[in-house]
């Protein structure tokens, strides 16, 4: 039942998503401390202005962000929700990271998972419950005819709640993730898949990060629902902030942090500074980070000439530590690189240089300097990494991309690709790159720089907003 006039709220332009623009911490002494968050988001909620009526409405996620719904402390054009903790664990970490996740990233060992059991019929109920109170909360804040931007598998039923409590509400929902074809997508419960594709054509609009996202979304609902109706599907491939990150690189941090790297890179026997592999990753299954260490393995197994002339620089934050399959993951990073130091290493030559403690500005730093970037997931909705590595490089980088990632659409061509699961197909791509002149590895970059930021953040929340309000 739609609401009355006098319900409505006051809000133009909404986004809804899990994490918002800001958390919460509890000190010692009891007081909170904010902390703001970057990203696409906040880049293009900015750029709307600040008397646009904007609200950003999210959840609580850790008792520092319920402790400041509890008190009343917020911030403007925030409206954080006090979802219940356990609830929230379910959809969360139960059904969106745990299935949805996996079956948009095809990370399932098929002979013993998925096992959709009433345990997943529990879950499921939590994520509904999830999806109605963002619903509810959006349907309560909207003003007559606003617009409302829904993010990420999170929230997939959203857009189809909301219609029913709203249906003058202009819904867009934009997915960051890959999506998953057909065959893979029907491993969900048959009432389950319908109930997701029905959620999402809830929306005036569905926006994915490639064609080939788009694509399978739409197969999906010809293949189970019977069509896409009056929904309408666009493309956006969101890029990378050339100017944020461009300025961001050569503050004093990250110079310091550079200095730090090339220390432990060192100098080769010819007395140059050996070449540098570099990696910027979370620990996350799809990211592919073990097959990566495992190639470069081979590359000093088959190509002995880069022994003692090759570092390989590799970041691997932890991610979702809360999850026992991305302990054990994260835990399998570690023993290989190790290996690779035994086996390899020499007193004046570390192969790998792996860091798991996450640090922006050595992040960049590594990007300033790499020679060839390893960007290999099994499966990306984007990978923002291969976009913004191109637009920091001091010298020229190699692009090592897997054709599997978003960012393959459109970097394709000025990258070396590889099938992320062949092994040694990446070695040799890892020789090429390490190969190439300097000269084709500084136009390649631009090239690459060139595309990577062909749609900035803020352009890419505004383009969705005006295909919504048209």
């Amino acid at each position: 039942m739609a609401s009355t006039a006098s319900s409505h709220g006051t809000h133009r332009i909404l986004v809804a998503s899990n994490r918002g623009p800001i958390s919460y911490e509890v000190l010692e002494d009891g007081s909170l401390q904010a902390r703001r968050g970057g990203g696409g988001l906040v880049s293009g909620l900015s750029a709307i202005g600040p008397d646009a009526g904007a609200l950003w409405v999210c959840s609580a996620l850790g008792e520092g962000d319920r402790e400041a719904v509890r008190r009343g402390v917020g911030e403007d054009g925030v409206r954080m929700l006090d979802i219940d903790a356990a609830v929230h664990a379910d959809a969360y970490n139960g059904i969106a990271n745990s299935v949805l996740w996996f079956v948009h990233h095809m990370l399932y060992q098929t002979p013993l998972e998925p096992v959709f059991d009433q345990e997943f019929r529990r879950r499921w109920a939590s994520y509904e419950a999830y999806n109605r109170a963002f619903a509810r909360a959006l349907a309560d804040e909207a003003a007559e005819g606003a617009v409302v931007i829904v993010q990420d598998y999170h929230l997939t039923l959203v857009p189809g709640m909301l219609r029913e409590l709203r249906p003058d509400l202009r819904i867009g929902h934009f997915s960051h993730t890959p999506w998953a074809p057909v065959d893979y997508f029907r491993m969900l419960p048959d009432d389950i898949a319908g109930q997701v594709l029905r959620g999402m054509l809830g929306a005036d609009r569905l926006g994915f990060l490639t064609h080939r996202w788009a694509d399978a979304f739409t197969a999906c609902c010809e293949a189970l629902v019977g069509g896409l109706g009056t929904t309408r599907v666009g493309v956006h491939g969101l890029g990378a902030d050339a100017d944020f990150l461009r300025g961001r690189s050569h503050e004093a941090d990250v110079t310091e942090r550079m200095a730090a790297l090339r220390e432990q890179i060192g100098e080769g026997p010819d007395g140059r500074a050996r070449r540098a592999i570099v990696r910027v990753d979370r620990t996350e299954l799809s990211k592919n980070i073990v097959r990566g260490l495992l190639a470069y393995r081979q590359l000093l197994e088959d190509r002995p000439e880069w022994r003692e002339r090759v570092v390989h620089v590799a970041f691997a934050y932890p991610s979702r530590q809360d999850l026992a399959v991305y302990r054990d993951y994260t835990a399998a990073v570690r023993t290989l690189a190790d290996e690779i130091n035994s086996e390899y290493g020499t007193p004046g030559w570390t192969p790998v240089v792996l860091h798991v403690k996450d640090d922006f500005a050595r992040s960049l730093a590594a990007y300033r300097l790499a020679d060839v970037a390893l960007v290999n997931p099994i499966r990306d909705g984007m990978n923002l990494v291969a976009k913004e590595v191109p637009v920091v490089s001091d010298e020229g980088c190699v692009l090592v991309l897997s054709r599997e990632a978003g960012a393959y659409e459109e970097l394709g061509e000025d990258a070396v690709a590889v099938n992320p699961y062949d092994v040694v197909g990446t070695a040799r791509a890892l020789h090429e790159a390490l190969s190439l002149p300097a000269g084709e590895r500084a136009e390649r970059t631009k090239r690459l720089a060139a595309a990577a930021t062909a749609l900035p953040p803020a352009q890419w929340f505004l383009e969705q907003l005006r295909a919504l309000e048209a």
